[in-house]
C-alpha cells in the first residue's frame, strides 16, 4: 500500500495545482482584472503568484518525488511527498491571506524538496555504482 503513495501525492499535486488556478480565476473576477492582465488588486496578486509560485515548486517537486521512490524506499517518499503537499497547502492559505506568512510553509517545502532530489541522486547513483561493479556475464 505504502508503494502507491508517490502515486496518491501526485494525483493530489495535480487536484492542489487546478485549485490554485480556481482561486486566480475567482480573484480576477472579484476584483475585475481583465486577461491577460497579472497585475491589480493585491489579492489577485497574492492569488496569482500563489498559483505561480506553486507551479515552479512542483516541477522540482514531482521528478525528486518519483526518483527518491523509485530508486530509494515509495513508503517514505510518499510521506515526505504528503508533508510537502501539507506545507504548500499552508503556504497558499498564509500566502492568500498575508504575504508575510508565507515564509515557513515555503520553507519547509523546499527543504522537503531538497531531501527527496538529494534522497533520489544518491540512490540513482548508489545503483549505478552497484550495476558497474557486477561483472556481466554475455
Amino acid at each position: 500500500m505504502l508503494t502507491l503513495l508517490p502515486a496518491l501525492v501526485t494525483a493530489l499535486t495535480v487536484f492542489l495545482l487546478l485549485f490554485t488556478a480556481f482561486k486566480v480565476g475567482q480573484a480576477r473576477g472579484k476584483h475585475s482584472v481583465k486577461a491577460p492582465a497579472i497585475s491589480g488588486h493585491p489579492d489577485f496578486e497574492r492569488a496569482w503568484r500563489v498559483q505561480m509560485n506553486t507551479l515552479e515548486a512542483s516541477v522540482m517537486f514531482l521528478p525528486s518525488l518519483w526518483l527518491a521512490g523509485h530508486f530509494g524506499n515509495p513508503g517514505i517518499a510518499g510521506i515526505l511527498g504528503l508533508l510537502w503537499l501539507l506545507a504548500r497547502i499552508w503556504y497558499a492559505a498564509a500566502y492568500l491571506r498575508d504575504a508575510a506568512r508565507r515564509h515557513m510553509p515555503f520553507t519547509i517545502g523546499l527543504l522537503l524538496t531538497v531531501m527527496l532530489a538529494a534522497w533520489g541522486l544518491i540512490a540513482v547513483l548508489h545503483d549505478m555504482w552497484l550495476l558497474a561493479a557486477v561483472p556481466h556475464v554475455g
